[in-house]
């Protein structure tokens, strides 16, 4: 039988080291049921010995036996109560005692099993007795030691295959864990390279064809109006104009997708809900998010660095600062934008601040993403007294609120 159906079930295949033991249990009660058979010296013991057998090998097949405990408490209770007629005819099926202890301990629960192994033992001294063997203490020892073998290599193998479940769970959950962080690696390099293709195309071929426009508009203005080259310029502003369009638009696909149906402003908004990166059980910071000033169209590369800039910022309160609150504030002023993240968490000394071992957006990498856009990155914070982190970038010609 398996052991472990009265633990589990949907019972897993066997292993082949359960196949030999089941094996080996049927083989031990055929033996036994022979030897009872044969020595019974009468036609009712030989014929309650085939019965205990024939109720044996029925219940072993049926499948309802192993799924189900009221099935499995069902046959042992018939398979009990033939053992016990054939032990009245018989001292030779006190034997089968062992075999039975392994049956009950396997079948059902440890508040059923372990009386009826009892029971068991005190039925197979009874009938040594009642046979009129002698009494000495071999008669009491062997069905209770054979008993207590029985209860400990039953409970240590459970012990065992609880071990090995759990230990067969986790590595399930490594895998499950590792293929999560395989697929999360492969997407955060997606959006690094698709936001440094926008970056790529925006300052060297988006900027390169403005300024191409440019040229070739004031070209226009210093040529005669009858100038053959006239027309040729025009023609070369119009493609300028059109390619210029175009790789905004390419720059637009390649934007997160956080900005990809939205402003700047609804993608900060929807940081604040919910946060993620809390712990399971934790509570994380009520987050707000306001927006000041009237707001201006920012180029791609802006809201990128800003959105990201806001997302690491974020990140870091959850996971650091222990905060109850945090806002996010956009201001629009006349020749800047500016983001503030601010949090009421327990800070830290912006002075002791390392580059992030694992590679991920920590303070370094803001700064280094407000300055390249020709930004200032600045962080206040000191132990107990929160953390304020603030970007500011100046307003490129032409987006002034």
């Amino acid at each position: 039988m398996d052991p472990r159906s009265s633990l589990h079930p949907a019972r897993r295949p066997l292993t082949p080291a359960l196949r030999a033991l089941r094996l080996c249990l049927h083989l031990l009660m055929a033996g036994l049921l022979v030897l009872a058979a044969v020595r019974a010296h009468s036609a009712s013991g030989t014929a309650m010995a085939v019965v205990t057998g024939a109720v044996y090998a029925v219940g072993s097949s049926l499948p309802s036996v192993q799924d189900s405990q009221r099935a499995a408490a069902v046959w042992l209770a018939a398979l009990g109560a033939s053992w016990l007629v054939l032990l009245l005819l018989t001292p030779e099926a006190l034997w089968l005692a062992f075999p039975l202890y392994f049956l009950q301990l396997h079948l059902l629960p440890a508040r059923w099993s372990l009386p009826a192994v009892g029971l068991t033992a005190v039925a197979a001294i009874l009938s040594y007795v009642g046979h009129g063997a002698a009494l000495n203490p071999g008669v009491f020892i062997g069905p209770l030691l054979g008993a207590a073998v029985a209860v400990a290599t039953v409970l240590g193998y459970q012990a065992l295959y609880r071990e090995s479940e759990h230990r067969r769970r986790l590595i399930e959950e490594l895998i499950e864990t590792r293929a999560e962080l395989a697929a999360a690696e492969r997407h955060a390099g997606t959006l690094a390279e698709r936001e440094r293709l926008a970056r790529e195309i925006h300052d060297t071929l988006a900027q390169g064809l403005s300024s191409i426009q440019l040229l070739l508009r004031a070209a226009e203005r210093v040529l005669p109006p009858d100038s053959p080259a006239a027309g040729h310029i025009g023609r070369a502003r119009e493609a300028a104009q059109d390619n210029l369009a175009e790789a905004r638009r390419f720059v637009r696909a390649l934007s997160p997708p956080d900005l990809e149906h939205g402003s700047l402003a609804a993608a900060l908004e929807r940081l604040c809900e919910p946060v993620t990166g809390v712990a399971p059980g934790a509570a994380g910071p009520r987050v707000r998010f306001s927006m000041s000033g009237t707001p201006a169209e920012l180029p791609t590369p802006y809201e990128v660095a800003l959105l990201r800039i806001a997302q690491s910022a974020l990140a870091n309160t959850v996971r650091h600062a222990s905060a109850s609150r945090a806002e996010i504030t956009l201001s629009f002023m006349d020749a800047s934008v500016t983001l503030d993240v601010v949090d009421d968490g327990r800070g830290f000394d912006p002075s002791s601040v390392r580059p992030s071992s694992d590679g991920g957006f920590g303070l370094p990498a803001m700064r280094s993403r407000a300055e390249s856009l020709g930004g200032t990155f600045t962080v206040e914070s000191s132990p107990g007294q929160g953390t304020a982190v603030a970007v500011s970038l100046p307003l490129p010609a032409g987006a002034s609120a």
